[in-house]
């Protein structure tokens, strides 16, 4: 069962209090802490990493073996005293070709063992990002459009795996083969290294100087993208209601505008990143005549043979490509430490609802007394929203909850289902404070069914499943008997195997009721808690909804939000709920027959109703 969420009802203070109280930000950490911490994060990417560079730098090394085998040829086996030595030469390229050989298997190994860690470590990174987002609450997480939410643990974790597929195995070779090629150069000419160092070094300085501008370039590019998500799947989810208003033409040029965004985003990141590789090619260029120049005077001089010469020169072209290379690897880095930020303000999000773990309680199973001690609730940066509520439910007692919107009602029960908790005061379950009670016995005990079922794209019956998984279909099937919904089941063509579609939207609102009610059913809680079912449903289906209702909750103990007064009727007692205070507490004929805030909703609801 996923941690609760803390989330704002239909009843709360105004809609600009929608803000959480710990929104989810972006890491502070350096680059260097943000790699470390997210290497940390995914223990897999240092399985057997030493073995790795081990492949990586056999791989690199045989990267040197054409120049010294053209070195030897053309000194050795060419340029020797005695003549050519064709004998030697054909020495030469076998072993050469030998040598070849390994590095391939070498390097197929490197990479093999390089992309299984990295996905290893990569699906940890996602598994851990996506719980703890559905630990965290529904405030926090409406902090972000739930499409740039998403993203956060789908595009920002890939970015990141290119980065440590691509470019790490780049880094790793390349790293080695700048290094291997600098001690062979310097074998051969310590002279002609220091030409080169000298000219590339005015290309490093620069690269260090640009991190900083592509390190933000970068974030915009991850936070623009979420956005574009974000309004896109606000589109998709509410196509609907876009074609009903007519708003196609609004809608796509918010799309376009979100779109433009981030195209300029990535143009911008995009321009600071290529900004180095012409200066890179310059340089290049730059060193390759100078090493030709010095090399030709150094070898007039007789300190330096032409088959090293030649070695040099292939020796230069094997350092200039990690030099040039290291712009696209420098950024794909930024843009992964970007999603890297990213990824970690979400881990860094503390939850609003802490499960207490080993220590909660477990409570025994059975009929449920349920208080409210002097509890008292209000949104981040909005007013109170419930004040001093003292309420006790005795065991086995059907409650209802009414009030006009925004008396605090649907704040009460999310109270009751720890999807919140209180600023003061308790919620006692059995005695019991509601933060001492280990998640898996309080969801247990304690089930809601919201007001629209969320369902999943599968079948009926594997919806209803959802609450207990090793139910078979024939407990299925008599649930939903037992339910008085036989005649429901019947008439649909595939009976459990019926797909619902994507959100239960093959089936009607009343039926997506019914399957709520039956996997709520199914699980068999003690206290059931219920947003009224009835009210956007046709009279037939509101009489299946009423029956299974009442069989639902017979012998449990039972709070409903009562939007039709209908229900009140039915319950063994009444709360009444006006500007986050009880008002009122009895049955419906004591209320009605009472002046006061009930009253006045009876005879409102008579009238609508006549």
């Amino acid at each position: 069962m996923s941690a609760p969420a803390r989330t704002r009802g239909e009843d709360t203070a105004p809609q600009q209090d929608t803000g959480s109280s710990a929104p989810m930000g972006l890491s502070t950490d350096t680059a260097l802490e943000t790699i470390r911490r997210g290497l940390r994060l995914s223990p897999e990417f240092a399985q057997g990493l030493w073995l790795t560079i081990a492949f990586a730098v056999a791989a690199t090394v045989g990267k040197v073996v054409v120049p010294i085998a053209v070195q030897q040829i053309i000194d050795n086996g060419i340029s020797g005293e005695g003549g050519p030595d064709l004998a030697f030469v054909v020495r030469v390229v076998a072993l050469c070709a030998l040598l070849l050989a390994v590095t391939m298997v070498c390097s197929y190994l490197m990479n093999l063992r390089l992309y299984r860690a990295t996905e290893s470590g990569l699906a940890t990174l996602r598994r851990k990002a996506f719980r703890h987002v559905h630990d965290l609450s529904v405030l926090t997480q409406n902090s972000e459009r739930k499409g740039a939410l998403v993203s956060r643990v789908t595009s920002d974790v890939d970015q990141i795996s290119t980065f440590m597929q691509w470019g790490g195995i780049l880094l790793i070779v390349s790293t080695g083969q700048l290094l291997i090629a600098t001690t062979l150069m310097a074998i051969y000419s310590w002279q002609l290294t220091l030409v080169v160092w000298v000219c590339f070094l005015p290309l490093l300085f620069g690269v260090r100087q640009l991190q900083k501008l592509l390190s933000k370039a970068y974030l915009r590019v991850r936070e623009r993208t979420g956005d574009m998500l974000g309004v896109i799947g606000e589109t998709v989810m509410g196509a609907s209601v876009i074609r009903a208003h007519g708003i196609e033409k609004r809608t796509a040029e918010r799309i376009d505008t979100t779109v433009l965004a981030t195209r300029r985003a990535q143009v911008r990141a995009q321009r600071l990143s290529v900004a180095v590789s012409p200066f890179a090619e310059l340089v290049a260029a730059v060193g390759n005549t100078a090493v030709v120049l010095v090399g030709v005077w150094l070898g007039v001089g007789g300190d330096l043979t032409a088959g090293r010469l030649i070695a040099f020169l292939f020796l230069m072209n094997l350092f200039i490509q990690p030099m040039i290379m290291a712009t696209e690897i420098f950024n794909e880095a930024q843009n992964a430490i970007a999603g890297w930020r990213r990824v970690l303000g979400v881990l860094d999000t503390t939850p609003d609802i802490a499960d207490p773990g080993e220590a909660g309680k477990v409570l025994p199973r059975g009929p449920v007394d349920v208080a409210f001690d002097k509890v008292t609730y209000s949104y981040p940066d909005g007013p109170v929203v419930l004040d001093g509520i003292d309420v006790r439910i005795a065991p086995g007692t059907r409650v209802a909850v009414v009030g006009e919107t925004g008396s605090g009602k649907t704040t009460f029960v999310k109270l009751l289902t720890r999807l919140m908790d209180p600023d003061e005061g308790a919620v006692l379950l059995d005695g019991t404070d509601l933060r001492e009670v280990a998640f898996t016995s309080l969801r247990s005990r304690v089930v809601m069914v919201p007001q629209e079922g969320f369902l999943f794209d599968s079948s009926l019956g594997d919806n209803i499943r959802f609450a207990r998984p090793e139910s078979t279909d024939a407990e299925l099937d008599a649930a939903i008997r037992e339910l008085g919904l036989s005649e429901w089941l019947d008439s649909l063509a595939h009976g459990l195997d019926t797909p619902v579609g994507q959100r239960g939207e093959s089936l009607s609102a009343g039926e997506r009721q019914l399957v709520a009610l039956v996997r709520a059913y199914i699980a068999d809680p003690d206290l059931l808690v219920l947003d009224e079912a009835t009210s956007a449903v046709d009279p037939h289906t509101e009489v299946r909804i009423q029956r299974a209702l009442d069989r639902l909750t017979r012998g449990r103990t039972s709070v409903a939000i009562a939007h039709r007064l209908s229900t009140a009727e039915a319950a063994d007692r009444v709360l009444v709920f006006d500007g986050g205070r009880i008002v009122q507490s009895g049955t419906h004929a004591e209320l009605v027959a009472r002046p006061g805030v009930y009253a006045d909703l009876y005879a409102s609801w008579v009238r609508s109703s006549a």
